[in-house]
């Protein structure tokens, strides 16, 4: 069986944001409030597939991901939303994504 990692905003030990690139947001409806258990999904620059977490309880994602650009994509039953990252180097880049249907 495969499952997410478990998704909040505390970073796990040991990373380093000096060198990581750690894409994180929040899932949230039309009127601000989170979306929890979302599918958010991370496509490259080509619109391809890269990887799937699902939203924590509060609408919160995570990926670590490389410098570039990036489409974060959500799906949940109260709608779908997409933005767009660029990070350039190390750090925390956040970008929040809101759903509509």
């Amino acid at each position: 069986m495969c499952a997410a990692p478990k998704q909040g905003q505390k970073l796990p030990a040991g990373v380093d944001v000096e060198k990581e690139v750690v894409l994180t947001g929040q899932v949230t409806d039309g009127s601000g409030s989170p979306v929890a258990g979302a599918f958010v999904r991370l496509l490259d620059s080509t619109g391809e597939f890269t990887a799937e977490v699902v939203a924590s309880p509060t609408g919160d994602f995570r990926f670590f991901a490389a410098p570039g650009t990036w489409t974060l994509r959500a799906l949940s039953a109260v709608g779908n939303g997409d933005v767009t990252i660029s990070p350039e180097g190390p750090g925390i880049h956040e970008k929040d994504i809101t759903v509509s249907k």
